[in-house]
């Protein structure tokens, strides 16, 4: 229930070990970078708070980010210019970057060997401080809401602010959407094994992956769901990843 045709089920088996940040980079971490950026205010409510995470940021925005964390870092950048715009370095190295759609959805959906269909489990309702989604509190912002849920938040929250997934991650459902490195493409099913996938070429339209605190909809707080876009948005961010070696 809820599927969306741009979901193809394929075999994946990731070889490269990887890290991911626990938790979206938040605007604090952003203004270190760019210390004129302002993820702005939704009506009333402010989501350009120190410990929120960063939105109102494109694509080319995150990937500069994370090219200027692997500068502080000593390490070899992961995007190269190309005609005016950041690209990922082919094969990819071990500089910071944006997770890869198989990486995202791995380190969103793994419990202890099962791939689970929601943040917190594998069946609605939503159970109370399972995350940030569209609850009552945001009524006067968003369209469509979850009228029994009361997690706290109209907009966003402060990174972290709701328990772990079984990985230890934090906001792989709700709170921002979050960017991914590939780009939006919709791949035929599978059974062939598609070893550390990703499409890394020049395209603009990139992977979003995860609902945000706009979402109450049975298609988008799933997590295979996948969503795709070249703008900002003021309900999606991202968080970085890198290869290990």
């Amino acid at each position: 229930a809820g599927r969306r045709a741009n979901e193809s089920q394929r075999a994946v088996k990731l070889e490269r070990r990887y890290y991911l940040g626990l938790r979206e980079v938040t605007n604090a971490e952003f203004r270190q970078f760019r210390p004129s950026h302002r993820s702005g205010f939704v009506l009333q409510q402010t989501l350009d708070l120190d410990r929120q995470p960063v939105v109102g940021v494109t694509w080319q925005d995150a990937a500069a980010y994370c090219n200027w964390l692997s500068a502080q870092d000593g390490r070899e950048p992961a995007y190269v210019e190309q005609g005016g715009r950041l690209v990922p370095v082919v094969p990819l190295n071990t500089g910071y970057r944006l997770p890869t759609e198989a990486e995202w959805e791995w380190a969103a959906r793994s419990s202890g060997g099962a791939l689970r269909k929601y943040p917190w489990g594998d069946a609605l309702p939503v159970p109370p401080g399972a995350g940030n989604f569209a609850d009552r509190r945001a009524q006067p912002l968003v369209a469509q809401v979850l009228a029994d849920v009361d997690d706290g938040f109209a907009a966003t929250a402060p990174v972290g602010s709701f328990a772990a997934n079984p990985l230890g991650f934090f906001d792989m459902g709700g709170n921002v959407a979050e960017w991914a490195l590939d780009l939006y493409t919709v791949q035929p099913a599978a059974s062939t094994v598609a070893v550390d996938p990703v499409a890394a070429g020049a395209g603009a339209v990139r992977v979003i992956r995860g609902s945000s605190w706009q979402h109450s909809g049975v298609t988008e707080l799933r997590l295979a769901f996948r969503d795709y876009g070249d703008g900002r948005r003021n309900d999606l961010g991202f968080r970085i990843a890198r290869y290990a070696q």
